[in-house]
């Protein structure tokens, strides 16, 4: 699936082009892919499956990202492989819209934590 940031991610500028894939035999664990440097991935994984009391609390500006509330929006958290066990990013997720292939990593306010292993944040 395509997904075109509106904005490039924190980190990743000026990639805006990347390819979700799903890994095989691992539901709802992705690749997000850069179509310009496939070099350059993040590993994504589906909140719904793997944080499922996540709900971050989106602002309206960033709810207007996208263009209005997506009813059948995708939500992902950056996950962060290690040696230590996998961690994953709740403080910026990525919103993607699969009818249109646009998405943000958007900011959120609070206390969310950058690094919550995985055990734990689920």
């Amino acid at each position: 699936m395509r997904a075109t940031f509106l904005s490039p991610p924190p980190g990743l500028a000026p990639l805006t082009e990347f390819r979700l894939e799903e890994v095989g035999g691992a539901q709802g664990l992705f690749t997000l892919i850069s179509t310009d440097q496939p070099d350059v991935r993040l590993f994504l994984l589906d909140a719904a499956s793997y944080v499922p009391e996540y709900r971050p609390r989106f602002s309206a500006a960033q709810r207007e990202v996208l263009g209005a509330d997506v009813p059948d929006a995708l939500l992902f958290v950056v996950a962060n492989p290690g040696t230590g066990g996998t961690t994953v990013n709740l403080a910026a997720p990525i919103v993607l819209d699969p009818a249109t292939g646009q998405c943000a990593q958007l900011i959120l306010e609070g206390d969310y934590p950058l690094r919550a292993p995985l055990a734990q944040a689920a």
